[in-house]
């Protein structure tokens, strides 16, 4: 591969989306972003937009012409923009449907009429549905629990078509559990661990839903990073065209979870450890079990994920710290980077 690309991220302004583009520019690539800004965040972006070889285009996948715009003289698109969470699938099919799939055809059409080199898209871990076998291995899915895990799969069969149809590369990676750096703590959607941090930060109780026992396969950004270039760097045919779990390989439970952000937390505000946890219902759509087999992407793409649950718990710890707003206990609202490693020991 030229050490330099010119590469589009859709939703690039979200918590993954920016993440990605940030590790691009680093890596000596131009980065266009194309984002609606529905669900992602300017100040994503905000040490990106005064680069030289950062471009932004504020549009939306389900307008065709925004996406045609957007792949103009694109070697390579990363496809993250979706609307996310089951819940909000759940309480709006339609939306979660427009985006989803008629944004991401749109996305496909234009990549292919612009004859991109390859369509790197994110997948999704809810794709197994109600299939009990674990660890999921890409092969053998199930049926779909709610209308996201639903457009997620629609999203693997187009690109499957298309590849064999239009000679088009694309790599699909099913995320399982995404966290780390930037992602967003507020909102009726929030993912568990940024608003467990915030509620334990508050020393709100979290709630569980239900017993604390479902397990997941939870992935430190920096690993998605890694599956990201991965993808776009391998020159291996038998590689492309298809899909991969992108995960660390291992499970916790919610109770697990809940304890180590209280140990890491407790490090920083002693009162936190006696913050309580609170259950309720078990969520509709939500499946009890996620564990992935990576051995397809260690074994095509030579992925090696550096971060495990602790580690990358610890470096999302330390990052909403220093970033946050929310008010915490007396005596530590001083975040100064110095004392969060030298005085606390992270």
């Amino acid at each position: 591969m030229d050490s330099s690309q010119k590469i589009l991220v859709t939703g690039g302004a979200g918590f993954i989306g920016s993440n990605l583009s940030e590790a691009l520019i680093a890596a000596g690539h131009h980065v266009t972003v194309l984002d609606n800004f529905s669900t992602g965040k300017m100040e994503n972006l905000e040490n990106l937009l005064s680069h030289p070889n950062f471009k932004l285009i504020t549009g939306d996948i389900r307008n065709l012409e925004n996406c045609k715009q957007s792949v103009e003289g694109i070697d390579y698109v990363f496809h993250e923009a979706a609307l996310g969470s089951v819940p909000r699938s759940i309480g709006d099919p339609i939306t979660t449907n427009d985006v989803n799939v008629s944004g991401f055809l749109n996305m496909l059409i234009a990549a292919r009429d612009a004859k991109v080199k390859r369509f790197i898209y994110a997948a999704s871990s809810s794709t197994y549905g109600d299939s009990e076998s674990l660890p999921k291995v890409e092969e053998v899915i199930g049926r779909p629990l709610s209308p996201y895990a639903i457009t997620k799969y629609v999203n693997e069969l187009y690109a499957d078509v298309f590849s064999r149809t239009y000679g088009i590369e694309c790599i699909g990676l099913r995320y399982f559990n995404v966290f780390g750096r930037k992602q967003d703590p507020n909102g009726a959607y929030a993912a568990v661990i940024p608003l467990f941090v915030k509620q334990l930060m508050n020393h709100e109780s979290p709630l569980i839903n239900g017993d604390g026992e479902y397990s997941r396969d939870f992935t430190y950004i920096d690993n998605v990073i890694q599956m990201n270039m991965l993808a776009m760097s391998t020159t291996d045919l038998q590689a492309v065209n298809t899909v991969y779990n992108t995960a660390f390989g291992d499970r916790t439970t919610l109770n697990q979870l809940i304890g180590y952000l209280k140990e890491f937390l407790s490090e920083l505000d002693p009162k936190i450890e006696k913050v309580k946890i609170i259950h309720g219902p078990n969520r509709v759509g939500d499946i009890p079990h996620s564990l992935a087999s990576i051995d397809k992407a260690r074994r095509l793409l030579n992925y090696n994920p550096q971060y495990n649950l602790r580690a990358g718990l610890r470096e999302a710890v330390k990052w909403y710290w220093l970033n946050t707003n929310t008010p915490i206990s007396e005596g530590f609202t001083e975040r100064n980077q110095n004392d969060l490693i030298e005085v606390k020991g992270l």
